[in-house]
């Protein structure tokens, strides 16, 4: 088993995962990072987190589907021996952004599968090898991180889908920390705003213009950065009397004001 803590991170290998992986490793974390088509890219990463003194393997996996979830879990015990935190990070947006009158059952499902179902059930598997290590004494205490977005609350009516399986998360994120509390197991929520990634690249002239112009109070886009930055403060202990809780890392843009 290995001595030190051990994270898997899905969605692992770009954007925001691979924030979180590289800022985890500097922390002192071995990391399992996840990745579903881009092997060269999850291998990057390996080389970051091991260059900073972390262990790490890359493990090829879509949250969507239940043997990829088990193989999942499944490699990271068998590297470490151990899970002290899960970051549901995958995800995708929707497939064709189309008026909410159009939307059709297979990019419903694609996306629930996704970003809800993926996320719940692989926190559940987390979960039960996490009280399994704790009342061993292998491990203090765990922790799980999703990954949401501003979308959970600001209505898009051309992604339909997105918007409510993040809100959903949000509600998971309660439910789960109100189950595991006794069980010694944090969760937290992490909403990011508008941040650049390739997942926004092709948004970006058109939100790029309404950061300028004030939609978000501290005008300037986010960065995978920021978010790895949030993680760092969760995963660091400072939050011992805190769970559910709700991190906005949006630039303020969930402030309601005239």
């Amino acid at each position: 088993m290995s001595h030190k803590s051990v994270a898997l991170v899905t969605g692992g290998s770009r954007g925001i995962g691979r924030a979180i992986s590289e800022k985890l490793a500097e922390l002192g974390w071995d990391v399992a990072v996840n990745y579903v088509r881009r092997a060269d890219a999850a291998e990057e990463v390996v080389t970051q987190v091991e260059a900073a003194g972390g262990s790490a393997i890359a493990v090829q996996g879509d949250v969507s589907k239940e043997t990829d979830r088990t193989g999942l879990l499944e490699q990271t015990l068998e590297k470490f021996g151990r899970i002290d935190l899960l970051v549901n990070n995958a995800g995708i947006g929707s497939p064709h952004r189309e008026d909410l009158l159009k939307l059709t059952a297979e990019d419903w499902d694609l996306v629930f599968d996704t970003n809800l179902k993926g996320p719940f059930f692989l926190s559940q598997m987390a979960a039960n090898k996490m009280i399994e290590f704790i009342g061993a004494q292998g491990i203090d205490q765990g922790k799980i991180i999703n990954v949401s977005s501003i979308s959970s609350y600001a209505a898009s009516t051309n992604r339909a889908e997105y918007c409510m399986a993040k809100a959903a998360m949000s509600m998971m994120t309660h439910v789960l920390a109100l189950r595991l509390a006794d069980e010694k197991i944090q969760v937290f929520e992490i909403s990011p705003g508008m941040t650049e990634t390739d997942m926004t690249a092709r948004v970006s002239e058109k939100y790029g213009s309404l950061i300028a112009d004030g939609l978000v109070p501290i005008r300037r886009w986010g960065q995978p950065e920021d978010i790895a930055l949030a993680v760092e403060a969760i995963v660091s202990g400072k939050f011992p009397f805190s769970t559910g809780q709700r991190f906005d890392v949006d630039g303020g843009f969930h402030i309601r004001s005239f």
